[in-house]
């Protein structure tokens, strides 16, 4: 028996399509990292592009647990003297950029480097329920029937 090492003519490519209305923020992210990565596919290369493309709506209607919504921050640095900066998962999510949020918390579960940036760019994320890629026919992926932790209901 030998083992599978993928290259490009054998990788096959699926288009993912997840509603995220409702679901758990870090929860989602782990699943949308191990899809980009193809970890889920038996063929699984470390050093291949071998992920799905995937597409997120409704990154808006996330959901944090705890007081996460409130007391997460996230920082940047401006590159000048003493220009740190903070937002809180709030001010991002109901500011002009929701779905930044998403797509930090899943480059933030996957390794660093040129395949990972690579592998980034297979994931689209919109805020609203909109998107422009019905021509590639994605496959929709009920997350909240996985596990019942995956999603929470309107009281958080």
């Amino acid at each position: 028996m030998k083992t599978f090492s993928a290259n490009p003519s054998n990788i096959e490519k699926k288009w993912i399509l997840i509603d995220a209305e409702g679901l758990v923020l870090g929860r989602l992210a782990s699943l949308i990292a191990m899809r980009l990565r193809g970890k889920h596919k038996a063929t699984f290369t470390p050093h291949m592009d071998c992920g799905d493309n995937v597409i997120v709506i409704n990154a808006e209607k996330i959901k944090l647990t705890g007081r996460k919504y409130e007391n997460k921050k996230y920082y940047w640095h401006t590159g000048h003297p003493g220009g740190i900066k903070e937002r809180t998962a709030r001010q991002i999510i109901e500011g002009k950029f929701p779905e930044r949020v998403v797509q930090k918390a899943v480059q933030r579960m996957m390794p660093g480097g040129p395949l990972t940036r690579a592998q980034l760019s297979n994931m689209r994320v919109y805020a609203g329920a909109e998107h422009p890629h019905v021509a590639q026919s994605p496959e929709a992926l009920d997350v909240k029937s996985m596990n019942s932790k995956n999603a929470r209901g309107p009281k958080s």
